[in-house]
């Protein structure tokens, strides 16, 4: 038997509208059989040949991709370069390379898997797409986006009309440049919220404007497409193809919302919330797609427009959407999407920008482009009262391109509705001007500007009788009696209210937008239907704990939907706008019946960390074994709750205690305080703070109150105070920060947990049973605004959340700026 040594031959051919490669190829030329053995070829067999193809790029597009991170870049990019790499511009100008690697049959099957993977890839896109955003746009957001549009289409067309007076445009190229413009002006949903996303500033301020103005710009570039489809259709063929193309895209439209939908939903309604997809319903979904696909096709448009269309109607968010984007995504996104743009630099080539003639003008209609992008942009965002210093990152951030305009620069190329050199020029600049602003971008806008280096009245300087704002933060359902069981113990009083703020932290998955609302009204009812059921039985245990305290506690209540690396913004921003005088945040570690680590959440303690790093106010870190989340104690009196203060001295300890202070008069609990003073110290040496003199004067001889002084030599003598309290106490509240000195001299070497201080890691080992709460007061250096006080919440009723914007509850609060200073209690309290 002779063997084969090549599995195609090729030859150029006229086509339709261009000359054409024309591929003849062997039907038996698929497995290579183990024909290495024989001396065969196995890149002359198309099934090695693409395994060898997918293989090479994706090593490829990785080490673009680690070379290009540090500098901001994405992996859109990365894919691109590694394709200019691979094609004519790098590695193809090797004849023995490309025949080898990428020959003309190859590229054949490799671009067929490609395409697939990318519709499916769109498909994960549409599912991250949550509609109903737009009607939560404001008026401000829809016409950012909109003049966003409008702006570079407007050049674009100027420019189309201007240009052939100027210079010399061909007819091919003065047919595609209107068709440009249109492209030039879009600013893509997933484009935009994968940059953000990149950078870390999706939950932003600018963030959240840009994800609403990309949605909009999609609407308008949506419309657009449909209209120059249609007029293709009527100028190419017959006015009434025209008319039948917008029928087709039309009953397409409605069958996906009125017959695919609802299947949808059935399907998600099906899903336990924390269960697990079935694979009858996975495999469904999929078929749908595939299906969706083929029909955008026959219409006249790409598979992906009708995979993304489906995307779109299925649920975002758990449990459907994160299940169909994690089956999904990790497969298509890492192994088949890179073939894709790989296949796109394969046939551009860099050296022949010079030969064509007409590239200044397409070049001229590209960069106005982006110019009015971003001067649209810009003029709109500063009309509507966003700072200037903002404005330009947002406008950066609008002019930002990536795989969705890629794809379509391919699909405009294959189709030869532009020629090679226009595709050339828009990759290129696509990756100049993106490449440029991503960094620029990282380096302008810092979220936590707004709210770092300003700070609210820690409860130290604040007066006693004032209102205590406390913010709590709930990550998961076992958070909530421990922390409503500590806000009991505060001891809420008409005399002394409490105004409680409840932050329902859940990680974004599934979905490309951040969420930052208010969940419930005035009358405890849910106001997003699509937020899950733990949001509704979380507001429900604090609206009972207001209810008990009724006309000295307020509950308001936020859902923040974020990734962990910027949750600490939704956290700090609340903080600032609501004023609050402490965050409680829960401790990262669980733990079990048996005293054990039940479980450890690394996600939350990184958030932790940032919080202490970057809070406006006080933070305080509680860790729970189990005394607070039995409420008959505090409740019913059934035992007495009995709650240590350990004081060394500092800042910390003194808002500690501060909130100690807060916490008595409460009828089912006792309060103790020890203070460690070293046995060296004298009157002079170790002076009584203002908050040690404050609490002798006015509560030591009040009832289940104890004050005593424990008076140590070293560490190891800290060691056995701190052992003492294991069979007193229920509750342990200590400052983060101590002095490095003989009493806790060699604690410090051995420290898990920095974010507790070294006392507080000690007091968090498994060798102490009892729970611990670490207070951090406001950092020192920050500036303090307060200059008119902020009204009372926590006296009007009981329960409920307004709009989250320019009014709290049930009066208003200050806002002296932009950059978020707030005020409260004007003033220092007694214990300042």
């Amino acid at each position: 038997m002779v063997r084969r040594k090549v599995s195609a031959w090729a030859g150029f051919v006229q086509g339709s509208h261009r000359e054409e490669l024309l591929i003849c190829q062997f039907s038996d030329m698929t497995n290579s059989k183990g024909c290495v053995w024989s001396g065969g070829n196995p890149f002359a067999f198309s099934l090695p040949l693409v395994l060898a193809q997918l293989i090479f790029i994706f090593f490829v597009t990785r080490i673009t991709f680690a070379l290009i991170q540090p500098l901001k870049q994405s992996m859109v990019s990365a894919q691109l370069i590694a394709g200019i790499i691979l094609g004519r511009s790098g590695f193809g100008r090797f004849d023995a390379y490309s025949a080898l690697i990428f020959p003309p049959e190859g590229r054949m099957v490799l671009q067929t898997i490609s395409d697939v993977g990318f519709m499916f890839h769109v498909f994960v896109l549409g599912v991250q797409v949550d509609p109903t955003m737009l009607r939560r746009a404001g008026r401000n957001a829809v016409l950012i986006g909109v003049s966003s549009f409008f702006m570079p289409f407007a050049l674009g067309g100027l420019a189309c009309y201007v240009l052939p007076y100027l210079t010399v445009i061909d007819d091919a190229t003065a047919h595609f440049l209107p068709l440009l413009s249109i492209i030039n002006s879009a600013s893509f949903f997933p484009v935009i919220t994968s940059l953000l996303s990149d950078l870390k500033i999706l939950n932003s301020e600018i963030g959240r404007i840009a994800t609403l103005a990309s949605l909009v710009n999609d609407g308008c570039i949506y419309a657009s497409s449909i209209l120059l489809t249609t007029i293709d259709a009527s100028s190419n063929y017959s006015k009434w193809n025209g008319v039948l193309a917008i029928a087709w895209i039309g009953t397409f439209l409605i069958v996906i919302v009125f017959a695919v939908r609802p299947l949808v939903k059935h399907i998600a309604r099906t899903i336990p919330e924390r269960g697990a997809m079935k694979e009858s319903h996975f495999l469904m979904i999929a078929v749908l797609a595939l299906l969706c696909g083929f029909v955008a096709q026959s219409l006249g448009q790409p598979p992906a427009v009708g995979t993304f269309i489906l995307g779109v109607v299925v649920p975002e968010g758990p449990p459907l959407g994160s299940s169909m984007v994690y089956k999904i995504d990790s497969f298509c996104t890492g192994l088949l999407l890179p073939a894709k743009f790989a296949i796109s630099g394969l046939t551009l080539d860099i050296f022949s920008l010079g030969r064509g003639k007409s590239l200044i003008g397409v070049e001229a209609v590209i960069l106005l482009g982006y110019l009015g992008k971003f001067a649209g942009t810009l003029v709109s965002a500063v009309h509507f009262a966003v700072s200037f210093q903002d404005a330009v990152p947002l406008a950066l951030i609008m002019c930002c391109k990536g795989i969705i305009e890629a794809s379509f620069y391919i699909a405009l190329k294959d189709t030869g509705a532009i020629t090679s050199e226009a595709y050339a020029l828009l990759l290129i600049t696509m990756l100049v001007i993106t490449g440029i602003v991503r960094p620029l971008i990282w380096y302008l806008y810092d979220p936590s500007r707004r709210y770092l280096g300003y700070r609210t009245n820690s409860i130290q300087h604040l007066d006693p009788t004032s209102e205590l704002r406390v913010q709590v933060c709930i990550h998961n359902e076992d958070n909530v009696p421990s922390l409503v069981n500590l806000l009991d113990v505060s001891n809420p009083s008409r005399r002394r209210p409490i105004a409680v703020f409840v932050l329902n932290l859940m990680e974004l998955k599934g979905s490309a937008a951040a969420l930052l609302v208010p969940t419930h009204n005035r009358k405890g009812k849910p106001k997003l239907k699509s937020l899950p059921s733990r949001t509704e039985h979380i507001s429900n245990a604090f609206n009972i704990l207001a209810h008990r305290n009724q006309g000295s506690m307020m509950a308001q209540h936020f859902t923040s939907i974020v990734p962990y690396a910027t949750m600490h913004d939704d956290i700090c921003t609340i903080a600032v706008d609501k004023g609050v005088n402490i965050v409680i945040i829960p401790f990262h570690k669980q733990w079990a019946i048996d005293g054990t680590v039940g479980a450890n959440f690394p996600a939350i303690r990184m958030v932790n960390q940032q919080v202490l790093h970057k809070a406006p106010c006080s933070v305080g870190i509680l860790v729970d074994r189990g005394q607070l989340a039995d409420n008959t104690q505090i409740l019913f009196g059934h035992s007495v709750f009995r709650i240590t203060m350990l004081y060394l001295g500092g800042p910390d300890d003194d808002e500690a205690l501060a909130y100690c202070c807060r916490m008595l008069g409460h009828p089912h609990i006792s309060m103790s305080l020890v203070w460690l003073k070293h046995s060296s110290d004298n009157i002079e040496k170790c002076m009584e703070s203002h908050m040690i003199q404050w609490f002798k004067a006015n509560n030591v001889d009040a009832g289940r109150v104890s004050y005593q002084e424990e008076v140590v030599n070293d560490a190891v003598g800290t060691t056995q105070v701190l052992r003492s309290l294991e069979d007193s106490c229920d509750l342990c509240i200590v400052g983060r920060d101590h002095k490095q000195s003989e009493l806790t001299l060699g604690i410090n070497e051995w420290i898990e947990c920095p974010e507790l201080g070294f006392i507080g890691d000690m007091l968090a080992t498994s060798d102490y049973s009892f729970s611990l709460l670490v207070v951090q007061q406001t950092p020192p250096g920050t500036e303090f605004i307060n200059t008119q006080p902020l009204q009372p919440v926590a006296s009007s009723f009981y329960s409920g959340s307004d709009k989250y914007s320019q009014h709290s509850a049930s009066g208003k609060y200050s806002q002296h700026s932009a950059s978020g200073k707030y005020s409260q209690h004007s003033g220092y309290g007694p214990f300042g």
